[in-house]
């Protein structure tokens, strides 16, 4: 099947070939006629585009629902701004305000929370079960040095091969870590292997002071004779009685 091409003598307007029409110029609104878009998360002043407003003064006293031009011409008068606060309401809200000292007071309020947030961030440190004396010790104190900069630490024992049959000396290292550290860090994750890495994580703070110790050793029995479950314990004596005297003769008769 054969393919005719095109014909370079089309019909079509402005195709090549074709006949010369008018050219009418593109539309252009005129300038000014809108705003230009802008960054600010409030409307204010011009555009506002609702027919009538909520309107709050500068002393934040309630005016009432005012139309909007109303509400932009008080607000030039005073020399201020018309804000919109609450644009979902029905009808939305606006206030008269300085927009530019609104902006600066929000700004500065956000500058100093900034300033009052502090972004712990948790730093890790691998070791190897056959890691010497030396190497584990100067990592220990890299890890001391970032608890006293108020930072985590994740401490990553890896285990290669054959060397997961080391896993108790790991958990040796762990709780030698845990001993050094603990006057300015609490163990917030304990050692736990996972797959072949032991992992523990520690955060910089203090242990509670009074918390229960562990008992250690066997613990000491209370002296005198055990009561006997089937008798009643004796009753207490009252405040003030004062107690039968014994009697100094162990010996005594029975009557006959």
């Amino acid at each position: 099947m054969a393919i005719i091409p095109p014909s370079s003598s089309g019909s079509g307007l402005g195709g090549p070939g074709g006949p010369s029409g008018p050219s009418f110029p593109r539309p252009r609104l005129p300038r000014g006629a809108y705003p230009p878009p802008s960054k600010d998360e409030h409307r204010i002043n011009e555009r506002i585009r609702v027919p009538q407003v909520r309107l709050i003064d500068e002393n934040g006293e309630q005016v009432g629902i005012v139309p909007t031009f109303d509400a932009l011409r008080m607000a030039r008068d005073r020399g201020l701004d018309l804000m919109e606060i609450s644009p979902n309401a029905q009808p939305p809200v606006c206030k008269i305000c300085d927009y530019g000292k609104f902006k600066y007071e929000k700004k500065k309020k956000e500058h100093e929370a900034r300033k009052k947030q502090t972004v712990i961030k948790v730093k890790e440190v691998q070791l190897r079960p056959q890691t010497d004396e030396h190497d584990r010790n100067y990592k220990f104190k890299n890890i001391r040095t970032f608890l006293e900069e108020g930072d985590k630490a994740k401490i990553t024992i890896m285990f290669r091969g054959r060397e997961i049959t080391y896993v108790e000396q790991g958990y040796k290292m762990m709780r030698q870590l845990a001993e050094m550290v603990q006057d300015i860090a609490v163990v917030e994750s304990p050692a736990k292997l996972e797959g072949k890495k032991l992992i523990m994580v520690l955060a910089p703070g203090q242990a509670k002071k009074g918390a229960a110790k562990p008992v250690s050793g066997p613990v000491p029995r209370a002296s005198g004779p055990i009561p006997n479950p089937g008798t009643a314990a004796p009753a207490a004596a009252p405040e003030g009685a004062t107690a039968p005297a014994a009697d100094a003769n162990p010996e005594t008769k029975k009557p006959e």
